[in-house]
C-alpha cells in the first residue's frame, strides 16, 4: 500500500477497533459482576452480553445500503451517535433489563458494514486484502486488549464506570470519523430483490455463515469463560489478575495466526487455512468440555481458540471484498455484518438458555456441533486463487 492508502486503513481500523474494543469490554466481566443489578437471571445475562447483536443484525444493510446511496461518513457519524446514547443508558441501569436496553441501542450504531465499505472505496484491488487484513488484526487486537483492560476499569470504576470508558472511546470514534473525506457514491441503486441475489453467491453465504459460527461461539465461550475462572480459582473473585491469563494469550495468539495468514494470504491458500482454523476451534471446545481446568490447560486451550478466533478475522472480511462486486460491496459488508452480529446475538441467547436450563460447561457441547456443521459447510467451498 502507498502512504496515503495506509493512512486511510489506519484510521479506518481505528475506528472499528475503538468501537468493537468498547463492546467487548464487558465480556470478560459482566457474568460475574451481572449480581449487582436487580433482576439478574443467567438467560438475561446473556441476552445483555448478545442483544447488541440483534440490533447490528437488522441495522448492518440498512446502513451499507444507505452508505452506497448518501456516502459513508454520514451513516457513520449517525452510528457512533446511537452507540453513545446506548452507552450512557448502560452506565446509569441499576436494572439488568435497562442494561439490555443500553446494548441494543449500543447496537443501533450499525456501523461495520460502511467502515469495510469505506476502506475498500480507498483502496487499490491490489492492495485491498492487505488493508482487509490489517483490519482484522487490529479488530482481534482490541479484543484481546478488551479482555486484559475490561476487568481493570471494572475493578476500579465498577461495572457503571466501565460503561462510562465505552461512551467516552464513542466519542474518540466520532473524532477521528470527522477528518475523514465526505465522499458522494458514484452508483445509486435501488435495494431490490434482483440487486439482493447478486449478494446471496453460495460463496459470499458461505462466508457469511463463517461469521455467524465464529461470533456465535465467541459470545457462548465468554458467557461461560469469567465465571469458569472464578469457580476454578485461576483468578480471584473480583477479576483483577485476569491479566495472568489473557496477556499470555494474547501474544501466544498473536503469534500463532500468523502463519495461517500468511499461508492464506500470499499462497493463496484460503479454504485450507479456513479448515485448519475450525479444526483447531473444534478441538478447544472438545476439550473444553472435557478437560478439568487450572491455569496451564485453560492457558492451551484459550490460546488455540484464539489462534483460530484472530485468523479468522483478519481472512474473512479479505475474502468478502475480493468476493463481491465494487458497486454493491457496501451491500455484500451489510449482509456480511449482518451474519456476525446475528451470530452474537443467538449465542447469547441460546447460550444463557443454556446455562440456565442444564450448567456452564454444556455450553461447549453446544458451541461444538455448531462449529462440526460449520466445517461441513465449508468443506464444500471451491478453492480459488483470488
Amino acid at each position: 500500500m502507498n502512504k496515503q492508502e495506509r493512512f486511510f486503513a489506519l484510521k479506518i481500523s481505528s475506528i472499528m477497533a475503538t468501537r468493537l474494543f468498547g463492546l467487548f469490554m464487558i465480556f470478560p466481566v459482566f457474568s460475574v459482576y451481572a449480581v449487582q443489578y436487580e433482576n439478574t437471571t443467567p438467560y438475561l445475562i446473556g441476552l445483555a452480553i448478545g442483544v447488541y447483536g440483534l440490533t447490528q443484525a437488522l441495522l448492518q444493510i440498512p446502513f451499507g445500503y444507505l452508505s452506497d446511496q448518501f456516502g459513508r461518513k454520514p451513516l457513520l457519524v449517525v452510528g457512533l451517535i446511537f452507540f453513545f446514547i446506548g452507552s450512557v443508558v448502560a452506565a446509569n441501569s441499576t436494572d439488568i433489563i435497562h442494561v439490555v436496553v443500553g446494548r441494543a441501542l449500543q447496537g443501533s450504531g450499525a456501523i461495520s458494514a460502511v467502515l469495510m465499505a469505506f476502506l475498500a472505496d480507498f483502496v487499490s484491488e491490489g492492495q485491498r486484502s492487505k488493508a482487509n487484513a490489517f483490519v482484522g488484526m487490529q479488530i482481534g487486537l482490541a479484543f484481546m486488549l478488551s479482555l486484559l483492560i475490561g476487568p481493570m476499569i471494572t475493578v476500579n470504576l465498577g461495572i457503571s464506570g466501565l460503561f462510562w470508558v465505552i461512551a467516552g472511546l464513542s466519542l474518540a470514534a466520532l473524532t477521528i470519523v470527522i477528518t475523514l473525506p465526505h465522499v458522494k457514491p458514484h452508483a445509486q441503486y435501488t435495494l431490490s430483490i434482483p440487486n439482493i441475489k447478486q449478494v446471496l453467491t453460495a460463496k459470499l453465504l458461505k462466508l457469511d455463515f463463517s461469521i455467524f459460527t465464529l461470533h456465535l461461539i465467541l459470545t457462548c465461550t465468554f458467557i461461560v469463560m469469567p465465571l469458569l475462572l472464578v469457580e476454578n480459582n485461576i483468578v480471584a473473585s473480583d477479576l483483577k489478575d485476569n491479566w495472568s491469563v489473557y496477556l499470555p494469550v494474547m501474544l501466544l495468539s498473536f503469534v500463532g495466526m500468523l502463519p495461517i495468514i500468511i499461508l492464506a494470504e500470499k499462497f493463496h491458500k484460503h479454504k485450507t487455512m479456513i479448515i485448519a482454523a475450525i479444526m483447531i476451534m473444534i478441538s478447544s471446545q472438545i476439550l473444553f468440555y472435557q478437560i478439568p481446568l487450572t491455569y496451564t490447560t485453560l492457558l492451551i486451550l484459550l490460546t488455540l481458540f484464539f489462534i483460530a478466533f484472530n485468523a479468522m478475522e483478519a481472512m474473512l472480511p479479505s475474502l468478502i471484498a475480493k468476493t463481491a462486486t465494487s458497486d454493491k460491496r457496501g451491500l455484500a459488508m451489510g449482509l456480511y455484518s449482518t451474519s456476525q452480529f446475528l451470530g452474537a446475538f443467538v449465542g447469547g441467547v441460546f447460550g444463557g438458555w443454556i446455562y440456565n436450563i442444564f450448567d456452564l460447561n454444556s455450553v461447549f457441547l453446544f458451541t461444538t456441533l455448531m462449529a462440526l456443521i460449520w466445517l461441513g459447510v465449508m468443506l464444500t467451498m471451491k478453492q480459488q486463487k483470488l
